[in-house]
């Protein structure tokens, strides 16, 4: 056997060895069960590596994005008109989220944490001085202490009516933006203090929210399932809540929104616990996306997660009392709050019942934000005023993986894809190496098929009896060879 044939026998046993083993681990997903029993594996590494630091304190900055809209006809509204308002902002704050006093429960398969909150202001990101920017907006504390006299019978509402209109008290404010989000010493909460010390004289949509915590958690670590990995298992030492309905619209389901389980599928639903909001909600795949050259999907609560009872049945428990219910878009979130009546809706009323919409003018609906509403109630001075949720402000909270972060992911990534294409990798070598056998068996038989087909034809020494000889030719001995040539068949 020559050198050639070995080489080509050999060839060909690396190619159908290579063929044969990658297509078996294709099929046998090896590599990639490989891939998630290591990706589950991990959720159990978490406490002890830089994943475990990382879920204590988040390194990718998050931003609070707080917009106002900004009454511009108070006088036409409260004369019975529609309500016409200006977005002013953003007035943007940098969120600082450790979590403290992380311990670990129950052999390490839970873990309880608080989650502080503390907002730095930015102003290279924000559209004004919040301390010297004013807003005009619904008087807040005014409509708060006004839906209480619901409760009080018919001959003291009057009386109380008229002595907050003898103290100036108007159904509009004007306040600077800082007031309005960190809290002010509003006069008739004040003069309430006096008579009930229990009420705070104070006022602001994130009054004391500043340095405080949401709550005591119990996280599931993964330890016993990776699907389980950041779950909430109680809030405040709570397994469900008692404001709404039904039993489901009490369930606390899914995590706080800062960690996800691995591996997540497109096909399922992503459940988050907002505190602010007093519920759960359910987020579900969009798109796919890339974020600083990663690629990941995109979830978004769907529209039905604020939508009318009558539309989305499961949605009759968050009606409080039970029947009473707002229309599609708004959620009432007054139960779980003492106060003012609060109504939350994604942003500008988006995927909300246009009446809602049409309520204001200058509203623009944007699926990419959320914002809160204020659900006036009538009472004597505001006999003329049509009733309808009046926007307040709406917050877009951001949070953008750092560059690091975002790079050593792209490695991991990388190895992750190397890894599970290997045996892709295999297959494809093992059909170049069958191309490059079968170019160089072709030319190997090209070549024999030339040599082992060339015609010798013996041409006899004596000349044909019908020709004469010439008389100049001398007499040769022998015999002449002459060799034809066959054409080589060819592969």
């Amino acid at each position: 056997m020559t050198r050639r044939s070995c080489a080509i026998y050999a060839t060909g046993i690396v190619c159908a060895h290579l063929l044969i083993v990658g297509i078996a681990l294709v099929v046998a997903q090896v590599f990639q069960t490989m891939i998630n029993s290591r990706l589950k594996q991990e959720i159990t590494l978490t406490e002890k590596s830089q994943m475990f630091e990382s879920w204590k304190n988040p390194p990718p900055p998050v931003y609070m994005e707080y917009y106002f809209f900004n009454v511009t006809n108070p006088e036409e509204f409260l004369a019975g008109g529609k309500a016409s308002v200006k977005q002013i902002g953003p007035y943007t704050y940098r969120e600082y989220r450790p979590r403290e006093n992380v311990t670990f429960l129950e052999n390490g398969t839970k873990v309880y944490a608080l989650n502080p909150k503390s907002f730095v202001f930015v102003p290279e990101k924000s559209a004004g001085d919040p301390e010297v920017d004013i807003v005009r907006t619904v008087n807040i504390p005014f409509v708060a202490v006004m839906n209480e006299l619901n409760s009080y019978s018919f001959y003291v509402r009057p009386m109380v009516s008229m002595y907050i209109s003898s103290l100036g008290i108007e159904i509009f404010m004007t306040r600077t933006v800082h007031e309005i989000l960190w809290g002010f010493k509003d006069p008739l909460l004040s003069k309430i203090h006096k008579l009930k010390p229990d009420v705070d004289e104070y006022f602001g949509l994130m009054w004391k929210k500043n340095g405080t915590h949401e709550g005591e958690f119990v996280f599931h670590t993964g330890e016993q399932n990776y699907l389980d990995y950041g779950k909430i298992d109680t809030w405040n030492g709570l397994r469900k809540m008692s404001w709404w309905s039904s039993n489901q619209s009490n369930m606390i389901n899914g995590t706080d929104g800062a960690v996800f389980h691995p591996l997540i599928d497109r096909n399922e639903l992503l459940y988050i616990f907002a505190a602010d909001l007093c519920r759960s909600i359910h987020l579900a795949y969009v798109e796919d996306v890339e974020v600083k050259g990663i690629q990941a999907y995109r979830f978004a609560p769907p529209n039905d997660v604020l939508m009318n009872p009558k539309e989305n049945p499961t949605n009759a428990g968050f009606c409080v009392p039970a029947g009473e219910c707002l229309g599609t878009g708004v959620l009432k979130v007054s139960v779980c709050r003492e106060g003012a009546p609060i109504v939350v809706s994604f942003p500008h009323f988006y995927q909300a019942d246009p009446a809602y919409i049409n309520a204001v003018d200058g509203l623009n609906p944007n699926k990419e934000e959320h914002e809160t509403y204020l659900d006036l109630q009538p009472v004597r001075k505001t006999k003329l005023i049509n009733e309808t949720i009046f926007p307040i402000m709406f917050v877009n909270e951001t949070a953008t993986i750092d560059d690091n972060s975002a790079s050593q992911m792209r490695t991991l990534l990388l190895i992750v894809t190397l890894v599970s294409n290997f045996p892709l990798l295999i297959v494809g070598l093992g059909i170049i190496l069958l191309l490059v056998l079968v170019v160089v068996f072709c030319r190997n038989r090209q070549k024999k098929t030339a040599k082992d087909d060339t015609a010798y034809t013996q041409v006899s020494d004596k000349l044909d009896d019908s020709s004469e000889k010439p008389a100049n030719q001398p007499m040769k001995n022998g015999s002449y060879i002459a060799m034809s040539p066959v054409e080589a068949q060819k592969c």
